[in-house]
């Protein structure tokens, strides 16, 4: 897995975090051996979630579907970068104005 994806939400967007119990359950079964979950952190302005992927683009595309499932996809953003590499490669929004980074 050449890549490290990371989707991350805005908490002032969410109306609720109760999604979270359950999210990484349904990105496992969604995205299954595509993708290798590193966990996610919280801090007080965002929600990171981390996984290691061959293929950035198809795993966000699955991914993105479960995030919309759980109605949190208004604060959505998402980049990889090769694993162990600092700079990001954004893939969502499609216009994102600013770069895309980490606490």
């Amino acid at each position: 897995m050449d890549y490290q994806l990371v989707i991350k939400l805005w908490r002032k967007s969410l109306d609720s975090e109760a999604f979270l119990s359950t999210i990484e359950a349904d990105l496992a079964a969604a995205l299954g051996a595509a993708v290798e979950p590193e966990g996610f952190d919280v801090s007080a302005k965002e929600i990171n979630f981390f996984m290691l992927t061959a293929d950035p683009r198809a795993a966000f595309r699955k991914a993105r579907e479960v995030f919309e499932r759980a109605g949190v996809e208004k604060g959505l953003s998402a980049a990889y970068r090769l694993n162990g590499g600092a700079q990001f490669t954004s893939l969502w929004p499609q216009r994102m104005a600013r770069k895309f980074t980490l606490p």
